[in-house]
Formats: C-alpha cells, structure tokens, sequence
C-alpha cells in the first residue's frame, strides 16, 4: 500500500538546481536506503518528506493521519528537557503512558518510601497494562541499554555530541511512525552498536528511509536502493548488491544509447556538410533531426573522484612504541604499550566509544605525550592526520585557499604535476565552487574537502580517524581503492566494518582498563572467533498479565549463573531476567503488602489465617530470592560498566 508520494518535485537553492521533476513512491513495508554523491541533495530529500521544507514546485501527498519520524545527522534538542522527555515525547497514548511510568519508577527509586509515588506507581503500571504496553516498555528499555543511555533523569544540555546523537535515535526507533527516516544513523556509534542496530532495523515492521556509508548495513538492512543521481532518481528492488549489478546494467545501456546517438548525430553532419544541393525543402525533416540530435541533453556518466595523489618516500623505520601508557580524567585508557607498525601496514583500530582509538591516534600524531614510554618516529616520516572534527575550517575562508594553504602543486601516482584548482576538479569541486566560502558546502562536501587537503601534502603515513563519518558511498570507493595502492602505512579508527574490511590486514583492538590486543586478520576474522554463536533476540517484554507476574527463571530455580571475571556484556538470559526483576520485585511488593493487609482483617478466622500465614511466607521466600538475584545482576552490570569506562 502506497503511504507518501512525491510528484514532480523541484528544489533549488540559490543558482544551484539539487533536483527536478523529481517523483518517489513509498509503500508499506519499504525498506529503502537513498544514496547519492555528497551535495546532491540527500538530506534536502529527507526533509521534503519529513515535512521540514518545502518544495518549489510539485507535491507531497500522504494519508491524513500520516506520521513521519526523523533523525538528522545534527539533531536539535531543548536543552532544558531530560533525556526521558525527549525520548518519550509525544501526545500519544503510548508515549504518555510510558513516560509517565518511567518518571514514576525514577521518583521512587529516589524515594522508595513514600506512600503517594507507590500509588502514582501503581496507577502508571495500570495505564501501561490496559494499554498491553508492556512489550514496548521492555523494548524501550533494550533500545536505551544498547545505545548505552542510562541515566535517563539528566539534562539533555549536559550530554556529549556523541550522547546527544544516541539520546535522538532512541526517540526515532521508539516513536509510533509510518515512516522512520534515518539521516547517517551510525555515525558516532562504535562497531557493537551498529551490529545491534542493523539487526533491530532488518525485523523492523513498518516503511523505512535510510542514508548511510556503511555498505553491510545496506545489504542487510535494506529491500529497496533508490539513487539520487544528477537530480534525478533512479529505484532498484533488492538490496546493495543487487543494486551494484543493476545500475552496472543501467549505465551500460546509457553508454550503448549514446553511442547510437553520436553516430547518428555524425552521419546526420556529414550529409549537412554535402552541400546546398542537398538542402532541399523535401529534406527539411532531415535538417530539423540533425538539430534535434544536436539540442539533444545527453546523459553523462556519473562524475568520479580522481585521489591519484604520490606520496613522499618511506624508509624501513615508521613509528616504534615502547611500554607507552596514557591517562586521561584519572582514567588509565593505554597501559604499558608497545608496538612497532612497518612501512606497509594496514593496521585498524577497533573498541567501545570512550575507549582511547582518538587518543592512541593523537600520541602517534604527535598531539599528545605519553604519560610513560616513548614514540619514536622514522626521519624519513611525513604524518597526515585525518580527524573526525576537522575544527580548522574557516567558513568564511574560499575553498581554493583552504587547499592552496596545504600545497599549489602536487605529483601524481603517474608523475604529473597536478594544481591545487585541478585537484579541486578532480575531488568534484568545479570552479564555480572553488572561489565559495567554504560555510557553504554541505557536511558531505566538507569531509571530502577535508581528506583533500589531507591527502595534499603527499604523506607516507596516514592517521584516520572515522573517515567514513559523512562521506558518501562513491568517496569511500574511491578512498579505499586509494589505500590499496597507497605506497606507505595506514592506521585507521573506524566502526564502518566494510571499510575495515576492505583496508585493514591487522588489528588493535582495544579490550578496556587500558589493554590493547593485536589481532592479525581482518575485522570479519576478529568477528569470526570472537562471537562464534549468532546473535539472539533481544529481551521481549511479557505478552499479558499474567505473563508479567511470570517467575524470571534464575529468580523460579533459587540459582544464578556463573559469568566471567569481566564479561563484555550480559548473556542474554541475564539481560532478559535483567530488564524484568526490578518490575518482579515491585510486584512481589505489592502482592506481600496486600497479603499482610488481609492478615489483619481475617479476624478469629483460623484456617484464612493459617493460610494467609503460609502465603505470606512464600512470598516472603519469593521476595528474598529476588533481591539476592537482583544485588548479583547489579554488581555484574556495575562491572561490565566499569570494564567499559575503562
């Protein structure tokens, strides 16, 4: 079923034309990752369907109770609001339930003895269940652990950039939407993260529209590739690879039609050039097709990035650590490491957010000294360090000058000495962009103006951290084909798992409380003997009521399982039976206090006491294998947290 057109749409900004008489189709049950060279218009097309702009001419026709949830790649929040409340904003019955039972829970886990939050408790608990919410309550929850959100009480304006972004994809994936649009999703977030994502998004119900460099997760994710190409838009059914083969087929046919075309245009001009005799009134159709041909808008291959930029000689001596450790806020994130990386290596970088991957990248580039050890660098070493803020753009400064700053002229693989304004063409910078400020350029073109001006000094080691960040799937192609080639080492940080796929040979995994672990293999290696078992379903909220009130396993059997001395993360059992205990507990509360209060009023009735009695006691019983279950699942999560943070 069709649920959002667009028809015949047009969008321009400024003298620059993004898209023309541009129409799309989205049904139920879409799955469709938007690609298209960075500039091109993605995000203005997200917004168009988001309801966020406006086009200037053509239409956007939707059902009337039509709803639509985005994620920007730069988000905006009221600051003063909590993370709770941006997440679970909204008027719908749902989303009011579920906060008010979240801020419930909050108030009294600050006050568990006050008798008025018991009851407001109570009554959110009611709402949620007349609602049958308990499923998405629970996969609340799942959302908010996997994206690594935990104080849900704390101001939005005290998060990181990083936190932020999380905080507005845990909104996105758990409002009710026709539509969920998500702009560049796993950026910011570390390689478990993604993984999790692309599996949450692969079983996900309802119409999706997708913008991200991470080729797996298109794959995986997606059923429908739709490509934004000189304005216009081309739909392929399948998923990326699929669309590999397909579009190979289109720009054949393209090429073969203007093949045809210039023949024709030639022997059209060749019978025009016989002369006037020939140019009779009968042949004036003749003439007329000839003009046609000639007027005629041609279809252009699609524009590609040219990185054939040499790289200054590397001696046998690149950079050597030894027993180097760093800490940073008190915290220990690189203890007693040493590792010498060679002329030709391709070495990725891998860990959770907060780890020490930016910081290992900043003692290696100089930024940073060691608190102990040392780094000896070759004399023969010319570093360029790829970050992911690229915070030295003036936006007021010219695109020409920003790369002319770095270097006029540089030597091609070939030999070639190219200029700076030729190297601008060659990265899809036309001069008419050349002498903008550079505030002008969309997020895409300034990362891809950015890895121009890296790559401009013709280095022989080169530091990136999360270049895929914001490039898009054509740069990447590019880029990745440019390291194969490239004559000296390359470390990279990266959480795009095809990226790392595709150019790094080894690894440095870092493992937490400043331990890193080489690894020689590829990162689908690394995957392959650290997670044998597929991943399983996460937690699923109980169905009903009585499901509900169901007895956790470990709490039913009196046990606990063993884990490690540092786990990476909850089992799934424990996660389950984690995500439930603390509303277990609430109720066996609840059913204690109300077998107490009938204990009171059962009077001189022996056998009703006697039995009350005994249900009190197996409460009781049941209570405090609750609690005991409950203290070992919070010093484990507490731990797991800790190994993480450090």
């Amino acid at each position: 079923m069709n649920i959002i057109t667009l028809e015949r749409v047009s969008k321009s900004y400024g003298d620059k034309t993004l898209f023309d008489q541009l129409s799309l189709t989205i049904n139920e049950g879409d799955r469709i990752g938007l690609i298209g060279v960075n500039g091109t218009g993605k995000s203005t097309l997200l917004k168009l369907l988001a309801g966020l702009e406006q086009p200037d001419a053509g239409k956007l026709i939707h059902a009337n109770r039509f709803r639509v949830e985005y994620l920007p790649q730069e988000p905006e929040f009221d600051a003063g609001s909590t993370v709770l409340e941006h997440v679970f904003a909204g008027d719908s019955p749902l989303m009011v339930a579920l906060r008010d039972y979240e801020e419930a829970l909050l108030a009294l886990e600050r006050d568990p003895a006050n008798d008025k939050l018991q009851q407001r408790l109570f009554a959110a608990q009611q709402q949620v269940e007349a609602l049958g919410a308990w499923e998405a309550s629970a996969t609340a929850k799942t959302v908010l652990g996997k994206l690594g959100i935990t104080d849900t009480d704390q101001p939005v304006g005290q998060l990181s950039g990083g936190q932020r972004k999380r905080v507005a994809m845990a909104r996105a994936l758990l409002q009710p939407a026709d539509l969920l649009i998500l702009d560049e999703p796993t950026n910011h977030i570390d390689n478990e993260t993604a993984a999790w994502l692309e599996q949450y998004l692969a079983k996900w119900k309802r119409a999706l529209l997708i913008v991200t460099h991470d080729r797996y997760f298109l794959d995986r994710v997606t059923n429908r590739i739709v490509e934004l190409d000189r304005g216009k838009l081309y739909s392929y059914d399948g998923n990326y690879a699929v669309f590999l083969e397909q579009k190979a087929d289109r720009l054949e046919r393209e090429a073969s039609e203007e093949s045809k075309r210039q023949n024709l245009l030639r022997r059209e001009l060749a019978w025009l050039r016989r002369g006037a005799k020939a140019r009779t009134t009968k042949q004036k159709a003749r003439v007329e097709r000839a003009e046609e041909l000639l007027d005629r808008t041609t279809v252009k291959s699609t524009e590609t990035i040219d990185m054939a930029i040499g790289g200054s000689r590397l001696g046998k001596k690149v950079l050597e650590l030894e027993h180097v450790s760093h800490s940073l806020g008190g915290r220990k994130l690189i203890d007693d490491f040493s590792c010498i990386v060679q002329p030709a290596d391709r070495i990725g970088i891998i860990g959770p957010n907060g780890s020490g991957k930016s910081t290992l990248l900043h003692l290696l580039a100089g930024r940073l000294v060691p608190d102990e050890g040392s780094i000896a660098v070759g004399s023969t070493v010319k570093i360029a360090y790829y970050t992911q803020e690229n915070a030295e753009m003036d936006e007021k400064q010219r695109v020409i000058d920003y790369i002319k700053d770095a270097a006029e002229l540089v030597t091609t693989t070939d030999g070639e000495r190219v200029t700076a304004a030729q190297m601008l063409e060659r990265f899809l910078f036309p001069p008419s962009l050349q002498w903008s400020p550079i505030g002008r350029l969309s997020g895409g073109e300034k990362r891809r103006l950015y890895l121009l001006r890296t790559l401009m000094g013709e280095p022989n080691v080169l530091l990136l951290d999360e270049p895929t960040n914001d490039l898009d799937i054509q740069t990447l192609t590019v880029l990745e084909h440019y390291l194969e080639q490239f004559p000296g080492a390359v470390l990279t940080v990266s959480h795009d798992r095809y990226f790392l796929d595709r150019t790094a040979d080894k690894l440095l995994v870092f493992e937490g409380c400043g331990r890193l672990r080489r690894f020689e293999g590829s990162y689908s290696d690394y995957l392959e003997q650290t997670q044998p078992e597929p991943h399983e379903q996460d937690a699923a909220a109980p169905k009903s009521a009585g499901a509900k009130t169901a007895q956790p396993a470990h709490v039913a059997e009196g046990r606990s399982d063993s884990v490690p001395a540092v786990p990476k993360k909850l089992s799934f059992k424990d996660q389950k039976e984690w995500e439930t205990i603390e509303l277990y507990i609430a109720e066996l509360e609840e059913k204690q206090a109300a077998v107490r209060e009938r204990l009171n009023g059962a009077g001189s009735d022996y056998e009703l006491l006697q039995r009350l009695a005994a249900e009190e006691k197996d409460v009781a019983d049941e209570l405090d294998r609750a609690m005991t279950r409950w203290a070992e699942l919070s010093e484990l999560v507490e731990r797991i947290e800790q190994a993480r943070k450090n």
